[in-house]
């Protein structure tokens, strides 16, 4: 059961990083969503390593688990830097990540 809830939320976290990432891609200004792209990608990438690993039930994961959260806490600063619709959303999923990140640790 502590493996599914975070699994659910890095699905989600994933999901809204991937989304963002593209749609910043998209806007009009992208050269100033570079940083916000390179982070939204990053993170999505760590929280798919997470996910598959937490699948196995490999219990020696608190390292990854850590830096997952950290990365999610980076992205989720830098996508509230921004006003766009996709960047809340993110944020948003981002912050739930990383509290779930702290929930499994505890």
């Amino acid at each position: 059961m502590r493996n599914e809830k975070l699994i659910h939320a890095l699905g989600n976290c994933i999901n809204h990083c991937n989304y963002c990432a593209d749609a910043c891609l998209d806007e009009d200004n992208v050269k100033m969503m570079v940083d916000c792209i390179r982070v939204d990608r990053a993170c999505a990438e760590a929280c798919a390593a997470l996910s598959q690993i937490l699948a196995t039930n490999y219990k020696d994961v608190q390292g990854l688990v850590d830096y997952c959260k950290q990365v999610c806490k980076s992205c989720a600063e830098e996508c509230e830097k921004h006003d766009t619709q996709h960047c809340k959303d993110c944020a948003q999923a981002c912050r739930e990540c990383e509290k779930a990140c702290e929930a499994y640790a505890a």
